[in-house]
């Protein structure tokens, strides 16, 4: 008997659409002429289940009968075609498989399988030797996968070697220098050659012994760049200037700022000139003057924190009430792992962001993704030998970051990519985050000898061995073979349960301290808790067998805690984490003796003084000398644009005109940006695309804050400012304009820019000795510095990146400024154009001779125009950029389709004139008086024409539909929005019927049960849509880390379903939507006898209701709830829901109209009305046989259909968004008491989405608790 079964699972054709994207990309990216067909399997190897488990797992974990194809053990290989197979390498974290096993244990809790899986391409056509690898070149990233073959294992069961233990390096503390270089080169270390002597002398004198192999990584890790900062703390001896004309700015700046330091160090001789102190010194000198009061004052900095006031309305009947908040925010970069694997690169750059205020107790709400990036529409042929294509690396990246914040439930609310040529030598990937919690929830204390380190979350494997190093060395095209071990994949649905933990007040305060494990793992997590501590490395836990003590002290697995608790304390925090479903352990103990002392197999790994491990390393010293701008190539004086400045030179401001909307830097980015959940929480203000036909970006993201209890009317802002090719020409007026326009562009949407508080990221080439190579950091830091004291405001927190160097190619000087802002919700203007006739008036910025922003004037002209905005004479604005007028008076005219008038006085070169840091706005023609009262220079620059117009200059028209097509064309390919071109119109019926099911066992309060499972992220949203409709809402977490926890779990939700009226399946990822397909674990589940006959009661006994949106609707259509009414599984010809035609994740408002009204669900909409609701998922298509739609449709079981904001239904995806079956979005169950729907109804409120248009608001969760009354 054969120990492994193996299955491959194909989607039919009709859904196939993975298949048929690579089919695409391999003959038009990669040129492949000959291949006629992609077919894509997905492989499992399973051991060590029973047959009869194994059978149903084929059913309902493995494939879905509608929509996939399962073959038993091999497939059929054509003649003419060719395959191979691709898995992860060992240690690489496998979701597909780790889902799978969990979804099967639902099945039957004893049963304890192994699960392989692998992806298998089968391609057939003419395709030649070198074309097939070229094809296996672009499928397997070698950095985290590998090509296996077609033969089965006998068995999946790994044998892992018992590792050794750890050695020493035998005569090491006296060893000469020669054998020492030696030893050193033979170690890829990320320390310099003087750190590793700084070693041996403090083992020869202090500790009189040789040191472990562990003990060198593990200080190679600690002070490695990425945690430690070495760079910035480079000590710089000798400060010399290139003379030029902008010379003087930037030498006077270091002038004030050597005094500033003079001033603030007074009498201190510890504290030498370096860019940590520069990048510091602004903080310390306006804290000094006390412009820095609300700032948190605590020993812990886990992320930026600032103390606000908040008023809430409890609505207890108690009125309002003031808190205390704590208003966190971080920024955080991956740019080497996201060089070499974009997909986990990029995930674990967010996860590493989130997990900065996470570990300070705040809940992460909102975040910020900004990049950088090469070209990526240049064809494969220009990519450099050693790399990643930039196509395949930013949707890769684009993919990773999207899926992990999409699945933990973080709103994104800004995705820009900014691209420059220079970013080939290495990507840019930064996360930023909002986070925030009442302040009584935070305790705040120190570790004391005795207290317990409790470890939670994921397991430890070699993912992330070397990561902090591996980021902090130099990069050639050798290097990158070599470090594939040093990228982590992200395990998202670990990470939410973390949050929900961290989020429970209760919970919260008793932790002392915490540590993520984002950079060095338990050494430098669990290391830095204490200044003495003995941790017991045989208690942490692994993904598998074999690691030894090195592996498990600096592993960077991701997804882990570490907390300080009161040993009296300890046990309570253990049972909080069990009940979030949670792994956690108790791993050290904190000690008197100032040393960090790790144990392996009883043995001390390591044993260090914490006084030898905080010097950082040996001291570096270097010089400066400073380039001066070049005058001639002064960016601010050019247009932005080559091809712009070309038409304009050939008097063609058509051409112009469409070059600039065409420009990399200017188009739309809308395929990108809607990959990630913009929606989520119910809290965001903005959509990142606004206006009835949501085409005009927003420049900054503003969040309600996540209170859970009560309303409040406080939002939070957040904006960033930079430009590569700004600080190309001069880092220093890069810097400063950077926080520039961060500072407009929070002006722009009405925020208060005196409150704003910075955080930055810098990210610069690779440093030498080489004094020149410094110029760039040193003087972008002058201009943060010189605009930080210039506007008053200061930066409290930031991100340095110092290996930006690929060979001989440097990254562009990069210096990003995020804002943050916090403001009232009525603040708030959204930028679309709203009325024709309205005038368009440009605030220029005022500069000085050195073409930098006169600090003062500025804060008057922003002061003017937040006035005019507070007073409603301002209702539209945007900031400009340097791609001048017509870029930015075109993104806000297209979300409306509005046309703009040029005033002919204009030149043509002021249309298109570099213009950072001004601001352009939308005043009504009766409004123009009060304008000019308000005594803010301003130019009257255009005029709103009605829908359609166009833009006009003088004699020239570029049509709506033309300057549309200029903008949305250039990253099409790269970044579709459209998959299918079809837009056929659907005729639809209304159904109209007065039999609607009563309800017999009336309740006055009925009870809503939600289950919340692996990846299930829409708990919060849908317990606050019901408690506000008058329900009362029971949610329990599925607990599954073991066969006891799932018995009790099946039991606890039979017992919570018996007690409950409603049912609602709430919306998530059911663990990343693996194995292949969506809300399996909620399907599989429920098929749970006890589960199933819960809610069939429920529904027939007690005449209850069900309710399931996006991952419940796909559950509920899964378990056979709609269209049948009861549990009954699926058959082939079920109607089921299957991948978006456009194969991503699609986050965006969505025009539903109710075409039905015999479901009890919508007693409260209007039949035939259309409503706006935020949908956001991957797999949304309705599919369904004709004569079930037919049926559907005769029974009035069909809810609501996609369509435009004027009710008509068509097959065009700008409005059937994912390509449903007669644009079919929720269904009913025969008597409409179950309700399954695609779209977020939950995520609305006050100020969520203003800047789009129509009514959000379906009053679902009203009918459901009014039916029972």
């Amino acid at each position: 008997m054969e120990n492994v079964k193996r299955i491959y699972v194909e989607k039919k054709e009709d859904f196939a659409v993975k298949a048929r994207e690579l089919e695409e990309e391999l003959k038009s990216y990669l040129g492949i002429a000959g291949l006629k067909k992609v077919r894509i399997f997905i492989r499992y190897d399973v051991e060590n289940l029973s047959d009869e488990v194994f059978e149903k797992a084929c059913r309902c974990v493995f494939s879905e009968p509608p929509v996939d194809d399962l073959y038993r053990e091999r497939i059929e290989v054509p003649a003419d075609a060719r395959c191979f197979s691709v898995e992860y390498l060992p240690g690489q974290f496998d979701q597909r498989a780790d889902s799978a096993v969990q979804c099967v244990q639902f099945l039957k809790e004893d049963e304890q399988p192994v699960i392989k899986t692998a992806v298998t391409y089968l391609l057939t056509g003419t395709i030649s030797n070198n074309e097939f690898d070229k094809i296996k070149r672009y499928c397997i990233n070698p950095v985290d996968s590998r090509e296996t073959g077609m033969e089965k294992p006998g068995t999946l069961v790994q044998a892992f070697d018992e590792p050794a233990d750890v050695g020493s390096f035998d005569g090491f503390a006296g060893m000469p220098e020669d054998d020492l270089r030696e030893l050193y080169d033979s170690l890829g270390l990320a320390m310099t050659f003087k750190d590793f002597q700084h070693i041996q002398n403090y083992f020869s004198s202090e500790e009189h012994r040789d040191p472990t192999v562990t003990e060198i990584r593990v200080l190679d890790t600690y002070w490695s760049d990425h945690c430690r900062h070495t760079t910035f703390s480079t000590e710089l001896k000798e400060i010399r200037f290139e003379d030029g004309y902008y010379t003087e700015p930037i030498r006077t700046t270091y002038e004030q700022y050597m005094a500033v330091r003079g001033e603030i160090f007074a009498g201190r001789t510890d504290k030498y000139v370096c860019l940590m102190d520069l990048a510091l010194m602004a903080m310390r000198k306006l804290k000094k003057d006390g412009k820095l009061e609300d700032m948190e004052q605590s020993d812990e900095i886990n992320a930026c924190s600032i103390v606000v006031p908040i008023e809430i309305d409890k609505e207890d009947g108690k009125g309002v009430v003031t808190e205390e908040w704590l208003v966190n925010f971080k920024n955080e970069t991956h740019n080497h792992p996201a060089e070499i694997e974009p997909f986990g690169g990029a995930a674990t750059c967010l996860g590493g962001a989130i997990r900065d205020p996470l570990s300070g107790r705040t809940y992460v709400y909102q975040a910020m993704r900004v990049t950088g990036a090469a070209d990526p529409t240049v064809p494969v042929e220009n990519t450099m030998r050693g790399k990643l294509s930039q196509k395949k690396l930013v949707r890769g990246a684009a993919s990773g970051y999207s899926s992990y914040g999409n699945q933990i439930g973080l709103a994104t609310g800004f995705v820009k990519e900014v691209y420059h040529p220079n970013y080939v030598a290495k990507r840019m990937e930064i996360g930023a985050v909002m986070a925030a919690a009442p302040r009584a929830s935070v305790i705040r204390e120190n570790s004391d000898p005795g207290d317990i380190i409790i470890l939670l979350g994921g397991r430890t494997g070699r993912d992330g061995c070397g990561g902090a190093t591996g980021s902090s060395k130099v990069h050639t095209t050798a290097s990158l073979a070599t470090c594939g071990a040093e990228v982590q994949k992200g395990n998202a649905p670990t990470e939410r349960k973390l949050q929900r933990l961290f989020r429970r007040a209760e919970v919260s305060r008793l932790i002392k301290k915490c540590n993520d494990f984002g950079a060095g793992g338990v050494s430098v997590a669990i290391g830095e808790l204490a200044d003495g501590l003995v941790v017991d490395m045989d208690k942490v836990p692994k993904k598998y067998a074999g690691l030894d003590g090195t592996e498990l002290a600096i592993s960077e697995s991701q997804e882990r805690m570490a907390v300080v608790v009161d040993p009296g304390d300890a046990d309570r925090f253990l049972a909080y984490a069990a009940e979030e479903n949670l792994e956690a352990v108790k791993v050290a103990t904190v000690t008197e003796e100032p040393r960090l002392v790790l144990m392996w197999r009883g043995k001390k790994v390591v044993d260090i003084a914490r006084a030898f491990l905080d010097t950082n390393g040996a001291h570096q010293e270097t010089s400066v000398f400073v380039d001066a701008p070049v005058k001639e190539d002064n960016y601010l004086d050019r247009i932005a644009v080559p091809k712009v400045e070309n038409a304009l030179k050939a008097g063609n401001v058509r051409e112009a005109v469409l070059a600039t909307l065409n420009d990399l830097n200017v188009c739309s980015q809308k395929g990108l940006v809607e990959m990630f959940d913009a929606s989520i929480g119910a809290g965001s203000v903005f959509m990142p695309y606004g206006g009835k036909y949501q085409l005009t970006e927003t420049q900054a993201m503003v969040a309600k804050l996540p209170v859970l209890k009560g309303k409040t009317d406080v939002v939070t802002m957040m904006a960033y400012g930079f430009d590569p090719y700004l600080s190309s020409w001069s880092p220093y007026h890069g810097a400063v304009y950077a926080v520039t326009e961060s500072m407009a562009k929070i002006v722009a949407a009405g925020g208060d820019f005196r409150k704003i508080r910075f955080t930055f990221q810098e990210y610069f080439r690779r440093m030498t000795e080489e004094p020149s190579r410094w110029s760039q950091p040193f003087a972008a830091l002058l201009g943060a510095y010189d605009a930080q004291i210039g506007y008053g405001l200061p930066s409290i927190g930031g991100k340095d990146s110092m290996s930006g160097t690929f060979n001989e190619i440097d990254v562009p000087p990069t210096l990003v400024s995020f804002a943050v802002d916090v403001a009232k919700k009525q603040d708030i203007i959204t930028p679309e154009l709203k009325n024709a006739g309205d005038r368009l008036v440009v605030f220029d910025l005022p500069k000085n001779a050195y073409d930098l922003p006169d600090y003062g004037k500025v804060m008057e002209l922003y002061s003017g125009i937040a006035q005019l905005i507070a007073d409603h004479v301002i209702v539209a604005a945007y900031a400009l950029d340097s791609k001048g007028i017509v870029a930015s008076a075109a993104k806000m005219a297209f979300g409306n389709k509005m046309g703009v008038a040029f005033e002919d006085t204009l030149a043509a070169d002021e249309l298109f004139e570099n213009k950072m840091g001004s601001i352009i706005a939308e005043v009504p023609v009766d409004k123009l008086d009060r304008l000019a009262a308000n005594g803010t220079a301003y130019r009257v620059i255009a005029t709103v024409l009605a829908e359609n117009e166009g833009f006009v200059y003088r004699d020239v028209t570029v049509a709506m539909d033309e300057a549309l097509k200029a903008w949305t064309s250039k990253l099409e390919k790269v970044f579709p929005t459209k998959a299918v071109k079809g837009t056929d119109a659907i005729e639809t019926k209304l159904y109209d019927t007065k039999d609607i099911y009563v309800c017999k066992n009336k309740v006055a309060k009925p009870t809503v049960f939600i289950p919340v499972f692996p990846g299930t992220n829409c708990e919060y949203d849908s317990t606050i849509a019901f408690e506000r409709a008058g329900a009362s809402v029971v949610t329990k977490v599925f607990r599954n880390l073991s066969a006891a926890d799932i018995r009790d779990s099946v039991d606890e939700f039979e017992k919570a379903i018996a007690q409950a009226q409603i049912i609602m399946f709430p919306g998530g990822f059911s663990a990343g939507d693996e194995p292949d397909g969506s809300a399996k674990f909620f399907a599989t589940a429920f098929q749970n006898e006890k589960l199933r006959e819960a809610v069939n009661r429920l529904l027939n006994e007690r005449d209850g209701l069900a309710l399931g949106i996006c991952n419940g609707f796909q559950a509920m259509i899964k378990l056979g709830l709609v269209p049948y009414g009861e549990i009954t599984g699926q058959k082939e010809d079920s109607p089921t829901l299957t991948y978006n035609t456009i194969n991503r994740h699609i986050s965006r408002m969505v025009y539903t109209k109710v075409v039905t009204n015999k479901s009890p669900w919508l007693q409260l909409t209007e039949l035939g009305r259309t409503y706006v609701t935020p949908a956001s998922h991957g797999e949304g298509r309705f599919v369904a046989p004709q004569e079930w739609i037919d049926k559907l449709f005769a029974n009035g079981q069909v809810a609501t259909q996609y369509a435009d904001f004027n009710g008509n239904i068509s097959m065009d995806e700008e409005w059937n968004v994912n390509g449903s079956y007669a644009a079919i979005e929720g269904i009913t169950s025969p008597d409409g008491r179950c309700l399954g729907k695609m779209a977020h109804v939950e995520r609305r409120g006050d100020a969520v989405a203003v800047n789009i248009y129509g009514e959000q608001d379906m009053k679902i969760f009203e009918a459901g608790v009014r039916y029972f009354k």
